[in-house]
């Protein structure tokens, strides 16, 4: 698939006929209605799965990348077999993400809890720097580092971008947030060289007492001593492409190279926006019940 195309696609369902924008290199394709961008996408991926996911808060339509076959695949299985029709958005939060696929939702009581319900396999990830989380992106949940420290998604529960507008400064932030494994190695290092062992007893200190505030002050402080090294190895970093898109488009960059981006909503993204503003209970479960069926409409050539 085209770069360009892969980072730059995006659609708008509240336009009234179908044209394209292009401003700083990146394309907006405009659809009238769902019949023609039905169409349109067709014409325009013909080498890819292409999905509706039909809501009582409207329709979205997306394909699945074939850069990520295990996900792929494993999606359209569950699509074949009709898992997840009738379940819920089980998870919603506004400027964030929307969040679907746990079986225990169909039958689910009003105030059952929800998240935990699954199909009793993981999906290895598959990272590639070119699928990112910008507005829209079809993604893979899992369980969080610390059980799954190789990041395996989920066999069925997934969530869909919806995310905030970004500047530089928090893109910056981000990157480090994103390489926290090699900031905390720095610090490291810096904490066990000589003369720095007050500095060393603190961090100890707050650390063992979860003194958080303490913390995160130290760890502030730290951070200039260290960056001249962090910069000069090997880290994840948003290339330009990305950087104009999470400012323009926007989306949750803090997941980038941590959860597999397997697919996009190319027409209903008003419905995302929809969806995320739902009242929800303090488990972020929309008060009334957004469900879901998924069908397949154009199959991998």
């Amino acid at each position: 698939m085209n770069i360009k195309k892969t980072c730059c696609f995006f659609l708008i369902s509240l336009f009234f006929q179908f044209h394209v924008l292009a401003q700083d290199n990146i394309i907006y394709y405009l659809f009238k209605n769902e019949r023609q961008a039905v169409k349109k996408i067709k014409k325009i991926y013909p080498n890819n799965y292409l999905l509706k996911i039909e809501t009582s808060k409207g329709n979205m339509l997306l394909i699945l990348y074939n850069e990520m076959p295990l996900h792929r695949d494993n999606f359209i299985k569950l699509i074949n077999n009709k898992f997840y029709d009738s379940l819920l958005f089980h998870r919603v939060i506004n400027n964030f993400m929307i969040q679907g696929g746990d079986p225990d939702s169909k039958k689910a009581t009003k105030d059952q809890f929800l998240g935990d319900g699954d199909v009793g396999y993981t999906i290895p990830s598959e990272f590639n720097h070119t699928f990112f989380h910008r507005k829209g992106m079809l993604c893979a949940a899992r369980e969080g580092d610390e059980i799954n420290p190789l990041k395996a998604s989920s066999g069925c529960q997934f969530y869909i971008v919806q995310g905030k507008l970004h500047t530089d400064e928090t893109l910056k932030k981000t990157e480090l947030r994103i390489n926290k494994q090699i900031i905390q190695q720095l610090t490291d290092e810096y904490l066990n060289n000589a003369g720095n062992e007050k500095t060393k007893e603190k961090y100890n200190y707050f650390t063992e007492k979860n003194l958080k505030d303490s913390l995160t002050n130290l760890k502030k402080a730290i951070e200039p001593i260290i960056l001249p090294r962090y910069e000069k190895l090997p880290h994840y970093t948003f290339n330009d492409i990305q950087k104009k898109i999470y400012k323009t488009i926007g989306g949750t960059p803090h997941l980038d190279n941590n959860y597999t981006v397997f697919g996009e909503v190319l027409y209903g993204i008003d419905v995302i926006d929809k969806i995320a503003n739902e009242k929800t209970d303090n488990n972020d479960r929309p008060i009334e019940n957004v469900r879901m069926k998924i069908t397949l409409l154009q199959s991998k050539k």
